[in-house]
């Protein structure tokens, strides 16, 4: 399996575990929550799902209103298929989610991971933006060290596209940055609230997400106030 049907994979897995979806939906979904995959089609969708189907990780269910079938059947189309996560998906699933792997890092699979974060494990989270971070910052050195060689040698118009790309990478290692400390901040806030005495048990306690925003991975969004995670595909020196 290639690492990018891999990535689609995960997220069709994930998207199906909040709710069955037929494939239009998923595709909608996979586009606007997803960024990374607009440029999918039913062509690469579909087989995807017959794979998963075959490994016993999805069901297919007709549409739920019978007057839908009906009314497709004597239009001569084909009702709507819903495809449904099965127990053995939600536990690969699960699996995947714990995965915390160089793979996990990489631009791509990252953002996939990322729209999930609030599925995700605290410490798993934590462990995956850290390698982010550290995958870039080696990303970040290796074009400061280039620029420095190659400078003298490009026109103006190079350079600056050089220059676009190192202030990308920079800016997501300041979100990234941004992100462990808030994760950081919720695990000592949710350490000190179990300390507390018993008579201040009832107090509010944030949830398992980041400590000042709302998780937005379930609904693909970001956090208020801050940017996404920076869309490979727009970092023309990455």
């Amino acid at each position: 399996m290639s690492r990018r049907s891999g990535i689609l994979e995960f997220a069709v897995l994930g998207l199906l575990r909040e709710s069955p979806m037929h494939g239009y939906e998923l595709r909608k979904r996979l586009n606007t929550s997803l960024g990374i995959f607009r440029a999918f089609s039913y062509g690469t969708l579909y087989p995807c799902l017959k794979t998963l189907v075959a490994n016993g990780w999805l069901i297919e269910e007709p549409g739920s209103a019978p007057e839908d079938a009906l009314a497709a059947s004597l239009a001569g189309r084909r009702a709507k298929i819903v495809y449904r996560l099965t127990a053995d998906g939600k536990e690969h699933f699960e699996e995947l989610l714990s995965h915390t792997g160089p793979d996990a890092w990489e631009d791509e699979h990252f953002a996939a991971r990322f729209a999930f974060f609030g599925q995700t494990e605290r410490e798993v989270r934590m462990r995956v933006l850290e390698g982010r971070r550290s995958r870039l910052e080696e990303r970040l050195e290796k074009m400061r060290a280039s620029l420095i060689r190659t400078r003298e040698r490009l026109d103006d118009y190079t350079l600056e596209l050089q220059r676009h790309g190192m202030e990308s990478v920079e800016r997501e290692v300041r979100w990234l940055n941004e992100l462990i400390e808030s994760e950081r901040a919720g695990r000592d806030q949710r350490r000190s609230v179990h300390e507390e005495p018993a008579e201040q048990e009832g107090a509010s306690e944030e949830p398992d997400g980041l400590p000042r925003h709302r998780d937005a991975a379930s609904s693909g969004g970001t956090p208020p106030g801050r940017p996404g995670p920076p869309d490979p595909s727009a970092d023309g020196a990455g």
